[in-house]
């Protein structure tokens, strides 16, 4: 029931400190690590910590300056910790800084096509992005080698046999594994590294794959999402950069940054941010294994913002009408920061008003 989840999200909430970081709602117990040391200490001496340096010696690692351990994803970032991934080049996102242009594009394309055309065996996929076959977009993809088919096969949903064909405006993507990397500066691209890149037009609804572009699955994932906005959003579909609860035979849709959904990894359907909202009910974008017999794909029975509020402006807990939902969705207040309708990452091709007003108007209907 709908009070089983949210007692667990709240019991939950209550000992992470999720909704607001300030301390006041610090845990009164101080946990004991292994080495013997509080957790507290350690906050209040970061990089230093006796026991830890006498673990790590006996490891044979001698700690000339600072150890640092179990850093949250925010203070990883914050030394410099950075995400690898391959160049990304996306055309028609709003507000969008594509270095391709719509003729390097074309050019790109040619040539790939071309080299595809070349190999003695081609592989082809064929899936949908989101399960629902009324707000869903349907994917081609058509490459040089099995293990790029194999490996987004493993993203894509099943969808059934020619339905890709009988389908208005499919998106295609084109793996090209074995290309050669002087395509970069054929196309004025200039050096993009070794192990290729990735190339996205949404007017022509394709995506290209060049080298070992398609190992890069959060790359792939995030050019996927931006073709795929504009076909599910004119099916009746909206988009989100969300993700799914499942507790008891609730379902939530969930906003939050993703420094603070760690506690919540065993209850989400997905650990990617990115669902859809349907008349029919709402389910991830892409694949996941985490769903098992449960069918997430039926109307929220609630939907939480969660805001990270060091400074007790916003109450720990507040229930919000519908149009309070919408607004605080377009702000995306985050410890004083705002992020326009939680995305997160990039731009989109569908305007922040225009995602509030729709998911203003699907909240009310439900």
């Amino acid at each position: 029931m709908r009070n089983c989840f949210l007692k667990r999200f709240l019991q939950i909430s209550s000992s992470s400190r999720f909704l607001n970081s300030s301390r006041r709602n610090k845990v009164s117990a101080p946990f004991i690590d292994k080495e013997g040391e509080t957790a507290e200490s350690l906050r209040e001496n970061p990089g230093f910590s006796y026991g830890l340096n006498w673990g790590l010696a006996g490891k044979g690692v001698i700690v000339k300056d600072k150890a640092f351990q179990n850093l949250k994803s925010s203070e990883l970032l914050a030394k410099g910790a950075t995400i690898a991934g391959l160049p990304l080049h996306v055309r028609g996102t709003l507000g969008g800084n594509s270095t391709i242009s719509k003729a390097q594009y074309s050019k790109l394309l040619k040539q790939v096509t071309t080299h595809i055309s070349s190999i003695s065996n081609i592989f082809v996929h064929d899936g949908a992005i989101s399960l629902s076959p009324e707000s869903d977009a349907k994917v081609r993809v058509i490459s040089d080698s099995p293990s790029a088919i194999l490996s987004l096969s493993r993203v894509l949903w099943e969808t059934p046999t020619r339905a890709v064909s009988h389908d208005s405006c499919p998106l295609t993507v084109y793996t090209a594994t074995s290309i050669s990397t002087a395509v970069e500066d054929i196309i004025g691209l200039g050096a993009q590294g070794n192990n290729g890149f990735i190339a996205a037009d949404i007017e022509r609804s394709s995506l290209i794959l060049c080298g070992k572009a398609f190992a890069d699955i959060n790359g792939t994932k995030l050019a996927l999402t931006a073709l795929s906005e504009p076909v599910i959003f004119a099916r009746g579909g909206l988009p989100l950069s969300a993700r799914l609860l499942v507790s008891c035979d609730s379902v939530v849709l969930l906003f939050a940054p993703e420094n603070a959904i760690q506690s919540y990894s065993d209850l989400l359907v997905s650990a990617d941010a990115g669902v859809v909202l349907s008349p029919q009910g709402v389910a991830p974008l892409f694949q996941t294994k985490k769903l098992g017999g449960i069918n997430p794909y039926r109307i929220p029975s609630a939907v939480i913002l969660a805001t990270s509020d060091s400074s007790g402006t916003i109450p720990s807990i507040s229930k919000l009408s519908p149009g309070q939902a919408a607004y605080h969705f377009l702000a995306g207040y985050q410890n004083g920061e705002f992020v326009p309708a939680y995305y997160a990452k990039g731009s989109s091709y569908i305007g922040v008003l225009d995602l509030a007003k729709t998911l203003l108007s699907k909240v009310k209907r439900n």
